[in-house]
């Protein structure tokens, strides 16, 4: 069974920066394309950034381009998300999502696997 598992969020001042952190087990972390989601309170969960199994290509939001970056180590079965320039409109919950199958990757009905949230808030 996969798990993921988030860490890293927190509070920060707007134009701060934040690294998120992703733990994955239970599977070939090689095989799985990795997004990060955001959810913030009232809206629909939104796709934040993926990157696919090789790393090659990674895929943003066009309200974070030039602002986060996301990575992954294999070696170490973590996905990344670099946040920086952050604003109080990045305040959400922030999930981190795995999916072994060719999908569009910045699809979330396209993941099935997902890990609890990690709370990020960025005061102004």
């Amino acid at each position: 069974q996969v798990t993921l598992v988030e860490s890293g969020g927190g509070l920060v001042q707007a134009g701060g920066s934040l690294r998120l952190s992703c733990a994955f087990s239970g599977g070939s972390f090689d095989h799985y394309v990795m997004g990060w989601f955001r959810q913030a309170p009232g809206k629909e969960r939104e796709f934040v950034a993926s990157i696919l199994r090789s790393s090659d290509t990674k895929y943003y939001a066009d309200s974070v381009k030039g602002r986060f970056t996301i990575s992954r180590d294999n070696a170490l079965n973590m996905a990344y998300l670099q946040m920086n320039s952050l604003k109080p409109e990045d305040t959400a919950v922030y999930f981190c999502a795995g999916e072994s199958d060719a999908i569009v990757a910045t699809r979330r009905s396209a993941y099935r696997f997902w890990g609890q949230g990690t709370q990020v808030t960025v005061s102004s």
